[in-house]
């Protein structure tokens, strides 16, 4: 039962939060979950947010109250243990049991090299098997235990160790070993080791083959752990961490929460896990008039008739929303606390989807915010204080191809909402984009963008292979990210087009040895 908080001060706090009894659980794994099975009586005025949030909650600061929540849940124990307790992660470990204490050698050794090869992502040699036995000591229990702890610190567990063939010279380049080439394919594509199948083929030696290796990468794409694409790759290549950086000011943007920031995220990696699994065209990114919301984020892009936490697919029902364009993981992370910022958002279609950054501002010049924010009695908006700013000349060279960009998409506001005042003050977007086309809306930045979609799709394939290979690549590569190009354009810009292009790239099969300190290598192929 609930204890509630004992007197309360002048300001309605309590002096101490509310507590509930201690809960005895048997032990072993257990799911445990907090919840605030009734809700207590309301209204309670709250100033900040009066939508849906009327609940008599917990004050966190004077005149603002939140929803009930929780600050600590404490587990504590094991108390009075007996034996150790069965659970599907020691029968993972464990697949035999010694009955006598001759078996507990070959056991340990089964248990070890299972391990250990799962661990590793390929097959043990016989000195690996012993240097691991020689790691597990103090009984079989014991043993199993100290010689896992070795493998997690392994060398071979936290870095991909790729073989170097035997008399090869500085700056030589070579083919990957086959279950090197293996690794790298299931780390590309799943974010981890490779299954048992692909390491079968590239024992036999056949993996390298070109059907052999397109067949492999589809079925490795029609898995579900290839949804690392989307939440490592993509997420990496957007930014969605910056997402987080981003707290839309509480006054000004009541209704904003982490709940939301996260189905943000979450949106725009189902997007592009659904352009990986239906093999859609790169295109689509850019220009799709659907995306994948749940209930709080359709309700917050004021879409209707979407119920329930499941995210699913949902056509636009207007045309004020493109593509990526339109996802609130990106309108977020390119506006600050307060107010839009038209010059991050453009600098953000620049820099990630055309990979040509503006470079960064000279030394000397004001921020935004020293620009007054009033003209007499009138307040002006974000686009008049940033012509007052570009009026400098050094300023005005970026900025003529960053503002229009992101002024095309200010009538999203900080948190993705869509707007058409500012401050009470009817928008002005209007903007010429650097080809010379008017654009003033989110619909004619992504048609004028696509116009010219080559710099779009070839510097999407760059972070591809960047990320495939684990490495920045630089002007050498550059050839080899053309040849993807021109061949995915033959098949519409279709999501696996890139993939396969990158996977049968010499880049990706071959390697360089270490050049000599001093030389310099300037084989395209791999380094």
């Amino acid at each position: 039962c609930l204890h509630y908080g004992g007197d309360i001060d002048f300001q309605g706090r309590k002096t101490f939060p509310v507590e509930t009894d201690p809960v005895f659980i048997r032990a072993g794994q257990r799911r445990v979950t907090a919840a605030f099975i009734r809700q207590m009586d309301g209204p309670y005025e709250d100033l900040i947010r009066p939508n849906d949030w009327s609940l008599t909650g917990t004050e966190a600061s004077y005149g603002t109250t939140s929803l009930p929540h929780l600050i600590n849940l404490t587990l504590e124990g094991p108390h009075n243990p007996v034996g150790v307790s069965d659970t599907p992660t020691r029968r993972r470990i464990f697949t035999c049991r010694p009955t006598s204490a001759d078996e507990e050698e070959s056991c340990s050794k089964s248990i070890l090299a299972g391990l250990a090869a799962q661990a590793y992502g390929r097959s043990l040699d016989q000195e690996d098997i012993e240097h691991q036995m020689g790691a597990g000591e103090g009984g079989f229990e014991m043993g199993v235990r100290t010689a896992l702890e070795a493998i997690l610190t392994s060398p071979h567990f936290l870095f991909r160790m790729e073989k170097e063939p035997d008399n090869v010279e500085p700056g030589e380049v070579y083919e990957l070993d086959e279950v090197d080439l293996a690794s790298r394919i299931s780390f590309f594509l799943w974010g981890t080791n490779p299954d048992e199948e692909l390491l079968r083929l590239a024992r036999s030696g056949d993996l390298s083959k070109p059907k052999n290796l397109e067949r492999q990468a589809r079925r490795l794409l029609m898995d579900p752990r290839s949804e690392a694409l989307a939440t490592r790759f993509a997420s990496l290549w957007l930014q969605l961490q910056d997402l987080e950086k981003v707290r839309p000011d509480a006054f000004w943007f009541p209704n904003y929460s982490q709940q939301l920031a996260v189905a943000m995220r979450r949106e725009t990696e189902l997007f592009f896990d659904n352009l990986v699994r239906e093999d859609r065209s790169l295109l689509e990114m850019y220009s799709a008039d659907y995306s994948f919301l749940n209930e709080r984020l359709a309700n917050h892009y004021d879409i209707p008739g979407v119920v329930g936490d499941e995210f699913r697919r949902v056509d636009y029902p207007r045309e004020e929303r493109r593509g990526v364009l339109g996802h609130g993981s990106v309108l977020v992370q390119t506006s600050l606390g307060n107010r839009t910022s038209p010059v991050l958002r453009g600098k953000w279609v620049m820099q990630v989807l055309l990979g040509t950054p503006p470079p960064a501002p000279p030394p000397g010049v004001p921020d935004l915010e020293a620009t007054d924010e009033t003209e007499g009695t009138r307040i002006l908006t974000t686009r008049e204080r940033m012509e007052i700013h570009r009026a400098n000349p050094v300023c005005a060279s970026c900025h003529k191809f960053m503002d229009p960009i992101g002024l095309a998409l200010d009538n999203f506001d900080v948190t993705g909402k869509w707007r058409t005042r500012e401050r009470g003050v009817p928008l002005d977007t209007r903007g010429t984009f650097y080809d010379g086309t008017d654009i003033s809306s989110p619909s004619d930045l992504s048609r004028v963008l696509l116009k010219r979609p080559i710099p779009l799709i070839r510097h999407f394939t760059a972070s591809l292979m960047a990320y495939a290979l684990g490495r920045r690549l630089d002007y050498q590569d550059q050839p080899a990210v053309r040849a993807i190009v021109a061949d995915a354009e033959k098949n519409n810009y279709r999501m696996s087009s890139f993939i396969l292009g990158v996977l049968k790239s010499d880049a990706f099969q071959m390697k360089q040895a270490p050049v000599a300190s001093g030389e310099n290598s300037l084989d395209p192929k791999s380094r």
